[in-house]
């Protein structure tokens, strides 16, 4: 398998109030989100971030994306370098998240035809995606209403639209049915299963056990901001379940740091 995506040593630290330090039982004005995190990832393979919360993962994605830059550490993502060459490695990724608001004041037709702009799509390969992923998700009949006006789940599936507008080669996905009904969270669960069918390459981070062991090539646990494990699934389960095998890392992890 072709590596698509070569993390090495990501490392990000932020700072804190004393409010956030008292609250935290910290002794020190920073917190280290993600420490010296490396991990690969292949061409066509689905790899899962699992971790509790506050343990990195979101920072980490975040990093992959060129949101935030990493204080130290590099990602090669499809051959290009997310601190030298961020826009060639935006080109290449979609990427969404829980937290991704749409601007209310518009509605997913405007925005679908923004982002195909902003990507440089000609406007039949934009009509065509865009009547390819409205119709998979029930858009269309939504298709002109204010996003202010649009159900949450809704909102996430015209989220889920816009991110991959451009039939990116990569896609990140943090947290992706986070808050969602089970029906929205079913919509987009299916289309994680067809995007590896596709041969599509995805990084996803998510709480959901199952949908982990099931669909994902390779995992890495993240725990404290530290990459603890990091293999295939079927290494990492044996012949457990990746809820109890987890647990299992989690307790002795955070036993070794007290």
């Amino acid at each position: 398998m072709n590596e698509i995506l070569d993390v090495k040593g990501l490392t990000k630290t932020f700072k804190v109030s004393k409010k956030q330090q008292k609250l935290r039982n910290l002794n020190k004005a920073q917190i280290t989100a993600a420490d010296s995190v490396s991990f690969k990832s292949y061409e066509g393979e689905v790899f899962g971030l699992l971790g509790p919360n506050g343990a990195g993962k979101t920072t980490v994605m975040r990093m992959l994306a060129t949101l935030i830059n990493p204080d130290s550490g590099e990602a090669i993502v499809n051959g290009f370098s997310i601190t030298k060459s961020p826009q060639q490695v935006r080109q290449t990724i979609g990427f969404l998240t829980n937290e991704l608001k749409l601007d209310d004041f518009f509605t997913p037709n405007y925005l679908f035809d923004f982002f195909a702009n902003l990507h440089g799509m000609d406007a039949a390969r934009a009509a065509a995606r865009k009547a390819d992923l409205f119709s998979r998700f029930g858009i269309d009949e939504f298709a002109e209403v204010k996003v202010a006006n649009l159900s949450q789940g809704m909102k996430q599936k015209a989220s889920l639209a816009i991110s991959i507008v451009h039939d990116p080669k990569i896609i990140i996905f943090d947290e992706p049915t986070n808050g969602l009904d089970v029906i929205t969270a079913k919509v987009v669960t299916d289309f994680l299963i067809d995007l590896k069918k596709q041969g599509k390459s995805v990084i996803l981070s998510t709480h959901i056990f199952d949908l982990l062991e099931n669909l994902c090539d390779r995992i890495g646990i993240i725990i404290n901001g530290k990459m603890v494990v990091c293999d295939t699934t079927a290494a990492i389960i044996g012949e457990s379940t990746l809820d109890a095998v987890f647990f299992d890392i989690y307790a002795r992890t955070t036993k070794e740091v007290v």
